[in-house]
């Protein structure tokens, strides 16, 4: 009777453990660039638009809604230097990314201290800082999405593509 009671729980840990593991239904993306011997790296989900559009996905979060950047687990933002973005700083550290829409339809990239967690769980309280976004029609649409960090002076940029959108802002390296 032992023999099958550790048996079950061995298999229960098992299924728990692969239910972690195979969750993600989208691949992972990442990106990272070294700016004067630092690293800022970016980890993400990549949902694809399978024949819907961006725009049309997008245009249904309303003003305050955020959007985790990708799909599945939150998109993680790692950086082993301070980072400027305009006038906001953002301390070294990991962060969750988010994108929130605002009331006139612009976008904010939003860095919140929690990290890790399902990219639906966004808990406000724990935002950081948030910094404006361009956006621009991109040349070649992009099928998935897709986070690129370049190097940019004495710092850099960092763009997010989905379809035929592109929000983009710069940094430097403190």
């Amino acid at each position: 009777m032992k023999r099958l009671l550790i048996a079950v729980l061995a298999m229960v840990a098992i299924v728990v453990v692969a239910q972690g593991v195979f969750a993600q239904g989208n691949p992972r993306g990442a990106a990272k660039i070294s700016v004067g011997g630092k690293t800022v790296s970016v980890d993400y989900g990549r949902p694809s638009l399978k024949g819907r559009s961006a725009d049309d996905l997008l245009q249904q979060l309303k003003p305050g809604d955020f959007w985790r950047l990708g799909a599945d687990k939150s998109t993680t933002f790692s950086t082993t230097a301070d980072l400027q973005f305009g006038d906001v700083a953002v301390p070294n550290g990991e962060y969750s990314l988010w994108a929130a829409r605002e009331a006139d339809n612009s976008w904010k990239l939003v860095f919140n201290k929690q990290h890790g967690q399902w990219g639906t769980q966004h808990d406000a309280s724990q935002d950081l800082a948030s910094v404006p976004l361009e956006q621009t029609k991109a040349s070649n649409p992009a099928e998935m999405v897709t986070i690129s960090l370049a190097k940019q002076g004495a710092g850099g940029s960092i763009a997010i593509q989905w379809g035929d959108m592109k929000l983009r802002t710069s940094f430097k390296v403190k």
